[in-house]
């Protein structure tokens, strides 16, 4: 498999300097190199044909050729040690920690605006902050209860934190799945190698949720709020519920009565205490926030204020993912929890600073530029695979808006051996999106969700920008 591979300057996950596989890989390739090449193109095939019929797609917007797409997926897993784990989990913990004591504060004695260490506009002025919840106390004290933080690893395989998803994080489904192919195609390979499960996914997320439940109810009634079917996170939407035995509901589905949700159901309104929403604040409650929302519940906010209702993650958690938060949440920790960072940030610049603000304009040909709210791999500039035409018109945006857009040097994202048209094997860059969730605890899935850019050459691993998916395999030992 490796015989032609060339690694090609990159810090590649699979292969070392020498060319010969890491450590933690070996056990895997002794297996792997077993079989013939008709054999591992039998079981690719069969892992499509079985995505397929089980509907495990996503949807394009703005797709002319149609709304659904198989979620593609190579056979080759990214395998992560023990040790190396248990750095990352450390890190994640920190991350979600510092994150929600940030998002309880700004909320509430806005300590850290008043210290000076974060300059108070920069929050203030955040397309996600909502001032209609200050001094709210949500249940349990948790903001985000749900976070996917991208991870990538630079040339000399220093782990970085890319950015934080706290509003509605998608993905997790496609972790499960791609578990139960792997594990289809080859049993017994997990137990010889000895690779730790992620099937609790589901059952700790129901744990979370009933956690959080309003004080006084036994046995919560828990649903999971949809846009529809025509959300791009559909399929993981109903795949969630289902695995949890929860009904997933429509904004249609619920009414608001007397400062309580309910859900309409056959035999009447049946009571709702805990909603995973996975649904933006923006379209929530029309007659808080748009009132042109047809996907919310109207009165949603009055319950929630009430105590009569809990939502994971909380209104209000998307100040903490706007991506100029991002470049302060080193501080956050050293201030909310007096450490330095277990895993660094990329190095970032704001484009609302005046230095770093000229520094950018001069070298958006070497930069990569992103608005504070874009998520999927939009609105984003790859300044050295941009035309001219491209760099223009962030220009002007930049000077248009500059607090809405950061920069941060191209990195040169870490690599890992994927099969590709004709079934050999090439490099392909990656990153990783683990899963935290945090309720009477804080537990995050051994592994994630590795996204790999099929294009070769190409930077962008979201699935709406043409990436696929990986099985992550973390391991109970090193090797």
């Amino acid at each position: 498999m490796l015989k032609r591979y060339e690694r090609e300057g990159f810090f590649d996950e699979m292969v070392d300097e020498g060319g010969k596989p890491r450590p933690h890989y070996r056990k895997f390739g002794q297996h792997f190199k077993a079989l013939s090449k008709a054999e591992l193109e039998l079981k690719r095939h069969s892992v499509d044909v079985a995505f397929l019929r089980q509907g495990i797609t996503f949807n394009v917007y703005g797709d002319s050729a149609g709304t659904e797409k198989i979620f593609p997926f190579d056979l080759l897993p990214r395998i992560i040690p023990a040790k190396e784990w248990e750095y990352l989990e450390r890190g994640l913990t920190q991350r979600i920690t510092a994150l929600n004591l940030f998002l309880h504060d700004i909320y509430h004695e806005q300590r850290i605006l008043k210290d000076g260490v974060i300059p108070p506009h920069y929050v203030l002025s955040g397309k996600h902050f909502r001032r209609e919840f200050a001094g709210f106390n949500v249940p349990k004290d948790i903001y985000i209860h749900v976070c996917g933080t991208d991870l990538i690893r630079d040339d000399s395989g220093q782990w970085l934190v890319l950015e934080d998803n706290g509003r509605c994080p998608s993905g997790v489904s496609y972790v499960l799945e791609n578990r139960r192919a792997m594990k289809r195609s080859f049993p017994g390979m997990f137990e010889d190698i000895g690779v730790r499960p992620v099937e609790d996914y589901p059952r700790e997320l129901l744990r979370m949720l009933n956690h959080i439940a309003p004080a006084g109810v036994a046995d919560p009634t828990v649903v999971l709020l949809t846009p529809g079917a025509y959300n791009s996170a559909y399929f993981e939407h109903t795949y969630l519920a289902r695995q949890m035995g929860i009904e997933i509901v429509e904004g249609r589905d619920l009414v608001v009565r007397d400062a309580r949700v309910f859900m309409r159901t056959t035999k009447g309104l049946r009571p709702v205490h805990v909603i995973y929403r996975r649904i933006d604040d923006d379209f929530i409650d029309p007659t808080v926030f748009r009132r042109d929302s047809m996907l919310g519940v109207p009165g949603l906010v009055r319950a929630y204020r009430a105590g009569n209702v809990s939502l994971a993650n909380s209104i209000g958690t998307g100040i903490a993912d706007d991506k100029v938060m991002y470049y302060f949440v080193p501080r956050m920790i050293k201030y909310y929890l007096d450490q330095e960072p277990i895993i660094p940030n990329v190095e970032t610049y704001l484009a609302s600073e005046e230095a770093d603000k000229k520094y950018i304009l001069e070298n958006l040909n070497k930069l990569v530029v992103k608005a504070a709210n874009e998520s999927g791999g939009y609105g984003m500039l790859m300044g050295p695979k941009a035309s001219k035409e491209e760099i223009e018109a962030f220009r002007k945006a930049i000077e248009a808006d500059p607090r809405n857009y950061i920069a941060q040097p191209m990195i040169s994202l870490s690599r890992h051996p994927t099969q590709v048209d004709g079934g050999k094997f090439e490099g392909r860059h990656i990153d990783l999106r683990p899963y935290i969730i945090y309720g009477e605890k804080i537990v995050i899935v051994p592994g994630g969700l590795t996204r790999v850019a099929l294009r070769k050459g190409s930077l962008v691993v979201n699935s709406s920008q043409g990436g696929g998916s990986k099985d992550t395999w973390v391991l109970y030992g090193d090797e």
